[in-house]
């Protein structure tokens, strides 16, 4: 897996879908091509009341990744320093190899230029020491872009706060 992870909070996400016009803009993608993607799940019940909840879903970056060993021309390879994996566009033939491999479906085929693309997590803008596009324009800030550990830290010590407040809470608040 590479050293980044997008991640998404439920209860923020609005489903706008500004991470992916941004990210088709940026990029330059026609409209039926989208790296990554809000997928809605539900609606299931929550206390009698049907809920949806969304999720985004980027590529993974795979430790193992698939859409590199299928890639015949080496066109997808995987950075050195942060294990992001890319698509070099002028070594890609268009041969879909990496499209079928990919047990998420996350290359995509550019009808237009007539060859694979995929999500590099803006490569570009996390050397310029910035976060991805999908993230920046997230108007309620429901995507989140860390490392694995930070995020799982994060995500632990939040839950601990959560029960600890409580805990702390008085019975008549609850």
């Amino acid at each position: 897996m590479g050293d980044y992870i997008i991640s998404t909070n439920p209860q923020r996400c609005i489903v706008c879908h500004a991470c992916e016009i941004a990210c088709k803009s940026e990029k330059k993608l026609p409209l039926d091509v989208t790296l990554g993607k809000i997928v809605v799940l539900g609606p299931k019940m929550v206390n009698g009341k049907p809920k949806m909840n969304s999720v985004f879903v980027p590529c993974f970056h795979c430790e193992q990744a698939w859409c590199i060993e299928a890639c015949p021309t080496e066109a997808i390879r995987r950075r050195e320093e942060d294990g992001l994996v890319y698509i070099v566009d002028s070594l890609c033939v268009g041969c879909k190899a990496c499209i079928s491999a990919c047990p998420w479906h996350i290359p995509q085929w550019d009808r237009e230029a007539g060859k694979a693309v995929k999500c590099d997590l803006c490569m570009d803008h996390i050397d310029a020491g910035e976060k991805p596009v999908c993230v920046s324009v997230c108007p309620t800030n429901a995507l989140q872009f860390s490392k694995p550990a930070e995020l799982s830290n994060n995500t632990r010590e939040s839950f601990g706060q959560g029960l600890l407040e409580k805990q702390l809470m008085p019975a008549k608040v609850r």
